[in-house]
């Protein structure tokens, strides 16, 4: 579902709610053969974007390569709609890829946010991908903490439905939030990201998407 991204905020909240009815969650085991990570730091104060999209093979996790944008801001920061922030940052950076990767693990929300639409939802419908929201931190739902090695879990609930998955993807480390984004379910979202967590708390290509956008703002300064 591609849309304008210069609405007023009134406009991305409706927008947001017409995605959220578009999202498809399903079973059905996933086997990729890729698997890529989205990041979006800001640089210059907040007024640029920069988006980097890394691919890996599955599982193995080897390097293939990767791509990045770098777009001027022009939406507010409003908790909620940082898609409308940082979703043209990524589609620039998209369209530089050779190939469509088979999953996208993206730094943020799936279905696990207040209208069911961040950022990998939201980014899934509008690009027809396979997505996966990979959170550093709670936004939305309830739950227990997950035990402390890797691979512990618990289930992220709202209203009696699970949402996601709290998981710990190394010993004694803060857990993340996985939630499917779009065309994917709960169990091969949570199996893809902790197979992809081979050594660090975050799932390999998004933290070298991450480490790639600070790299780049290094450059920037």
């Amino acid at each position: 579902m591609m849309h304008a991204w210069d609405l007023s905020p009134r406009d991305a909240i409706e927008m947001q709610r017409r995605i959220a009815k578009e999202v498809v969650v399903y079973g059905g085991t996933i086997h990729p053969e890729t698997v890529a990570g989205v990041d979006v730091s800001y640089a210059s104060k907040g007024r640029l974007a920069v988006c980097c999209i890394t691919v890996f093979s599955f599982p193995d996790m080897d390097f293939i390569n990767s791509v990045h944008s770098i777009m001027e801001v022009r939406f507010p920061y409003i908790p909620g709609l940082l898609t409308f922030r940082e979703g043209p940052s990524v589609l620039d950076a998209f369209e530089r890829l050779d190939f469509i990767p088979d999953v996208f693990i993206f730094d943020g929300q799936g279905i696990a946010h207040p209208r069911g639409v961040g950022i990998a939802s939201h980014m899934g419908v509008y690009l027809g991908i396979r997505s996966i929201g990979c959170a550093k931190s709670h936004l939305f739902g309830d739950y227990k903490i997950p035990g402390p090695r890797k691979g512990d879990m618990s289930a992220l609930v709202h209203k009696g439905d699970v949402i996601g998955t709290v998981l710990r993807t190394r010993d004694n480390t803060r857990p993340v939030f996985i939630s499917p984004g779009h065309m994917i379910d709960i169990i091969d979202s949570t199996r893809i990201a902790l197979e992809c967590a081979t050594k660090y708390r975050l799932p390999e290509p998004v933290r070298q998407a991450h480490i790639m956008s600070r790299k780049l703002i290094e450059q920037l300064t």
